[in-house]
């Protein structure tokens, strides 16, 4: 991957996570154990949003805490290095939308619209919960030596996270 200004970089941060259908969930369970899991996603002026079943831990982990942390990655099998895939990592709050709400309504017809058929079979079904997730800070790498933070309102404020590189481990002493 070729160097990019900050300002590409905003850029890209966003079509990157823009192309994704699903994003890996981090939620921690009532013992405070980490869980990971999925689920299909859409994303609407720099909201995220799942609509996800009462069956998976991850409903119960989000309702009991409202907080997740979201992964958008790279698909290992177009990877060009396994071991520097682009992803980005954001931290967020969440919220359940309540059901049969006028934004309830509209985010679930523009699940429709992405996803197609499913959504009309597990519209109705009450054990799923509609979840909004806001972010002010992510995590985006590019490469090797392409780390990035992003800050701020819809994650504008970019930095290159070159503090401290891939250079030889801290000794301790």
């Amino acid at each position: 991957m070729s160097k990019l200004s900050l300002n590409e970089i905003h850029t890209e941060f966003h079509t990157f996570i823009d192309d994704k259908y699903s994003v890996i969930l981090g939620t921690i369970n009532n013992d405070g154990t980490p869980e990971a899991s999925y689920a299909p996603v859409l994303r609407i002026n720099h909201r995220f949003y799942v609509y996800v079943s009462e069956l998976s831990k991850h409903t119960g982990n989000l309702l009991a805490t409202l907080q997740a942390s979201l992964l958008f990655i790279e698909d290992e099998t177009t990877s060009k290095q396994i071991f520097a895939r682009q992803r980005a990592t954001l931290k967020t709050k969440v919220k359940p939308i309540e059901r049969n709400s006028d934004l309830w309504e509209v985010i679930l017809d523009s699940f429709e619209e992405k996803f197609g058929p499913m959504i009309p079979m597990l519209r109705p079904l009450e054990d799923f919960h509609l979840f909004e997730f806001a972010s002010e800070e992510a995590g985006y790498v590019r490469g090797f030596a392409q780390a990035y933070r992003l800050v701020g309102q819809e994650l504008s404020e970019v930095t290159h996270k070159n503090d401290r590189g891939h250079g030889r481990a801290k000794q301790t002493e």
